[in-house]
């Protein structure tokens, strides 16, 4: 408009007036939030380094969360997975993505699974919401270590990202949602669906709820027969003698 009236004068210099006024111009589409979530200092260290494997449940959980498109506007729906059977231990929806939906996974899971202090390591990608100062905190509490891969490389959480893709082709991608509680209540049923029915090829075939059913077992066994052998440490040479 300015070159039209005769003036001429730069872009740049009217953007650096503009600036120093407080004046912006409208711009087209919804204006970006910023979610002020405070976040620690130090960042957690990557203790995963890509090796999403576990020989036992409650060694390593990974975390992520994803958005679902509403009628309502946008769902995000956060996972806690154990890593050793894939199995989902927990999840929430929100309409927001402040960090109390993930914090509310974390906390389901936590009370679910009741890990030992000091024996399971949670990793996530760099979200505020894993870095925020409550999830640490509340990560520290339970004695669980936390684990954050690199900033915007999805590989350093891919297991996290393969369930997620799994959700979504099964569940999110296939129709239109009209609410956050239609897609919560299809969630609840495809995660009960998912650890009690759904193969998996990475553990051989069968459902998460069955490999840790297998795992526990197994455990069981081994542990009741070394109890025998110690408590009848004789019957065993004696038998390898050929004695009676």
């Amino acid at each position: 408009q300015l070159h039209r009236e005769g003036v001429k004068v730069a872009r740049c210099t009217v953007e650096r007036l503009m600036r120093r006024a407080g004046l912006q111009g409208v711009v087209r589409g919804k204006p970006r939030k910023w979610i002020g979530q405070a976040v620690v200092e130090e960042k957690p260290m990557d203790l995963v380094k890509r090796q999403f494997k576990a020989d036992r449940p409650n060694a390593l959980w990974v975390s992520d969360f994803t958005y679902v498109p509403t009628w309502q506007g946008f769902v995000y729906v956060a996972f806690v997975i154990d890593v050793f059977a894939r199995r989902i231990v927990g999840w929430r929806a929100s309409s927001s993505q402040q960090t109390q939906f993930v914090l509310d996974a974390l906390e389901q899971a936590v009370w679910a699974r009741r890990p030992a202090e000091k024996a399971l390591i949670h990793h996530s990608d760099r979200g505020s919401q894993y870095l925020s100062i409550r999830y640490t905190d509340r990560l520290i509490e339970a004695g669980i270590e936390p684990s954050v891969g690199s900033v915007g490389d999805s590989y350093d959480n891919a297991l996290a990202e393969t369930v997620i893709g799994l959700f979504k082709t099964e569940v999110t991608n296939r129709r239109s949602w009209r609410s956050r509680e239609e897609v919560e209540w299809e969630t609840l049923g495809w995660v009960d669906w998912y650890n009690n029915r759904r193969l998996l090829g990475s553990i051989g075939n069968i459902p998460p709820a069955e490999a840790e059913a297998a795992y526990y077992d197994s455990d069981e066994t081994a542990s009741g027969e070394a109890g025998a052998i110690q408590s009848t440490p004789g019957r065993r040479r004696c038998r390898n003698l050929g004695c009676r």
